[in-house]
């Protein structure tokens, strides 16, 4: 059996997709990896994954060049004649199944990571673009095998606005973390209670939010807390995060900024609550992340980000926009210290039972075999 995995990154599906992967090919499936040249496109090889390029123009709204797109795309199918075709993320999905039924690919499994801004925003653009994905999903899910989802919130919105079939959907929380890898034991003994936010530094990622709230803190809480902001600019994005906000935040010692990381798991070994007040998610990786390093959890009370929280268990749900709210969150534990590892513990409990990478794959595998 020959399946094809599609994205427009490479790292995408090298950095959360191999698992799955490599679990097939030890069932004895020739694996491919459809996506343009990138950062990790020569690693697929070390694990016996095959890389198929096409041509994309990722920054282009020109419909001869997304046509192009999926004309490539189609060729490479065509020459594959891959048994299943899993796409992952808004234009591979749309373009993953026009291209697949072009080509006669019998089984075209779609997973819907997550819906982005225009399902944020309000204004009239917004809700046109919002529109335009949905008819398009409507209308290609009919074609495809089986949807997948990874929030509960996502799915209902496609099943009770009719644009998928109930039967086709599943859901099945995100890509996996390895438990066994991400794992930490709680060092910090000075009495300084810290707070760190890692993600893009956009108006949707709640940093302004997280700003806010640190400062408040600060003013009550001076050597009590401590709060780091680890993530980078989108300078032209119109949600980008004003540089002059951290800049004044920074000096005047309410936030330490580290910019852009790599490896974020020092940073999780070294707080004591990981904050994420996002205005939605697909399933955020950060916060999966920081529940398998088993850390306290403050997040919205929203699509994708309650996925990762049982309030009063392992954390704090706070509403949207809502900076007041989300210091009495992190005060909290100032008052109760103790929650710090109470919390922690449920959630790498919690990370172990729904988000390890074990659980996953099995997920997946169980999927494509009652489909075929």
């Amino acid at each position: 059996m020959k399946i094809a995995f599609l994205s427009h990154f490479d790292a995408n599906l090298y950095l959360f997709r191999l698992p799955i992967m490599q679990a097939l090919i030890k069932e004895g499936w020739e694996v491919y990896a459809i996506c343009p040249e990138g950062e990790y496109h020569h690693r697929f090889i070390e694990h016996n994954i095959i890389h198929l390029t096409y041509t994309i123009d990722r920054g282009s709204l020109n419909p001869l060049k997304e046509l192009a797109s999926i004309r490539s795309i189609s060729t490479v199918l065509k020459d594959l004649r891959p048994d299943l075709l899993h796409t992952f993320t808004a234009k591979p999905n749309i373009y993953g199944i026009i291209a697949g039924k072009k080509a006669n690919v019998p089984h075209i499994y779609a997973s819907v990571t997550g819906l982005g801004s225009f399902f944020i925003e309000k204004d009239f653009k917004s809700k046109i673009v919002k529109r335009l994905i949905l008819t398009l999903y409507e209308a290609l899910f009919k074609k495809a095998t089986a949807v997948t989802f990874q929030n509960r919130d996502d799915l209902a919105l496609f099943t009770k606005g009719n644009i998928v079939d109930s039967h086709k959907t599943k859901l099945i929380k995100g890509s996996g973390i390895d438990t066994t890898k991400w794992v930490s034991h709680h060092k910090n003994e000075d009495g300084v209670i810290r707070f760190l936010f890692v993600g893009r530094l956009l108006k949707h990622k709640g940093v302004l939010e997280f700003i806010e709230a640190a400062t408040t803190l600060k003013e009550h809480y001076k050597h009590k807390v401590h709060f780091v902001i680890a993530g980078d600019y989108y300078d032209g994005n119109p949600y980008g995060l004003d540089k002059a906000i951290m800049q004044e935040a920074v000096q005047k010692r309410i936030i330490e900024f580290i910019g852009w990381q790599n490896d974020v798991k020092p940073l999780l070994q070294a707080c004591d609550v990981f904050v994420l007040p996002s205005y939605r998610e697909g399933l955020p990786r950060t916060a999966i992340e920081a529940a398998s390093m088993g850390r306290a959890i403050i997040t919205s009370n929203t699509v994708g980000c309650k996925e990762c929280v049982d309030e009063g268990i392992n954390g704090f749900l706070v509403p949207v926009q809502h900076s007041t709210k989300l210091a009495s969150a992190m005060e909290a534990f100032v008052h109760k210290p103790e929650l710090i590892h109470t919390m922690g513990k449920a959630s790498r409990l919690k990370a172990e039972k729904e988000f390890d990478v074990s659980t996953i794959v099995k997920s997946h595998l169980k999927m494509y075999k009652e489909k075929t």
